[in-house]
């Protein structure tokens, strides 16, 4: 009696692009929701002191004109 020895066929590697694709989709989506949420939230945030506006010449005269 011969002993047949049955060898798996190869395995197909076309997964592999599917996961791919699928991983560049999750990328993108990521990317859109940082640039729509993220980037509001970081103009938002204020740092340093608050800005107060100077103006160049003051009139202190105590007799105005009339």
């Amino acid at each position: 009696m011969a002993t047949i020895v049955n060898n798996p066929p190869a395995s197909d590697s076309s997964g592999g692009l599917m996961g791919v694709i699928i991983g560049l989709i999750v990328l993108s989506v990521l990317v859109y929701l940082g640039f729509v949420y993220g980037l509001p939230a970081l103009q938002q945030m204020r740092f340093g002191s608050p800005q107060i506006n100077i103006p160049s010449k003051i009139d202190v005269n105590i007799n105005q004109p009339k």
